[in-house]
């Protein structure tokens, strides 16, 4: 298997509260990963862990066979770019700056942004539908028009993973769909592996490869979707009954509570 990153007996606490318990995992590169679980499960912890955010308190974490750790910052951002669930912006930066700001990797403080920097933002821009909205400033655009453009901004970074937290949360149900179908297209034609946290089962079962199911700071299953959406499996973590459905040549399961 290819690998992007590799977590071995990995463990992390918030002073004594044990977050994260002994996590094994191998996420291929070039995969789309949905991270799910209840609220409380570790999933944002394991993601900040992941890239470098927190520092675990035992086991390991490499990417491109390399310990997270070693890497310098902006090496590091080379690799992996990361679109926060909080996309708060105080200043009311234009929207072509803010995607413009995905190239501090490849700056220096004695030398701006070239011609070079701004034809990748503007691709990133234009891959993620959002070109038209250069000149508005971040604070007049939509929560979903918001979120492309910080998919935008990570994708100026020229990264190999993409990580997401809770990336559709907040948004209505039209946003919600294109922001995974813009993450399922770049993953495809790009070769991005793509990481990130979901709420919602269901669409997690649609667009991803792989879903990592967490119960209590551990992993419950890993595999494909129609391996980890079972009754049993969710029973198990979310302490629900459901139903589950599939439409007809569907592979992917589709879950209803009951």
């Amino acid at each position: 298997m290819n690998t992007a990153v590799l977590i071995e007996d990995l463990s992390f606490k918030y002073d004594t509260d044990e977050v994260l318990k002994n996590i094994d995992l191998e996420i291929p590169r070039g995969s789309f990963v949905s991270i799910l679980g209840p609220n409380g499960s570790g999933k944002t912890t394991l993601l900040k862990n992941i890239c470098n955010i927190l520092k675990p308190d035992n086991g390991k974490i490499l990417i491109n066979n390399r310990e997270v750790s070693n890497y310098k910052y902006k090496e590091l951002a080379k690799i992996i770019a990361v679109v926060h669930q909080n996309s708060d912006i105080q200043f009311d930066f234009s929207v072509f700056d803010i995607v413009l700001m995905g190239r501090f990797p490849y700056t220096s403080r004695f030398k701006g942004e070239n011609s070079k920097d701004v034809e990748i933002a503007k691709e990133a821009m234009i891959n993620t539908g959002t070109w038209e909205l250069r000149e508005k400033g971040i604070n007049e655009i939509s929560g979903g028009e918001r979120q492309r453009v910080m998919i935008a901004r990570a994708l100026a970074q020229e990264p190999e993973i993409l990580i997401l937290d809770e990336p559709i949360s907040n948004l209505d149900i039209k946003y919600q769909v294109g922001i995974l179908e813009l993450c399922k297209r770049l993953n495809k034609e790009k070769g991005l592996t793509i990481i990130m946290t979901l709420h919602d089962i269901n669409l997690a079962g649609r667009y991803s490869d792989y879903l990592i199911l967490l119960d209590k700071g551990r992993i419950k299953i890993m595999d494909v979707p129609e391996k980890v959406l079972t009754k049993e499996n969710i029973s198990n973590v979310y302490g629900i009954k459901v139903d589950i459905l599939k439409r007809n040549g569907d592979k992917t399961p589709y879950i209803i509570p009951v």
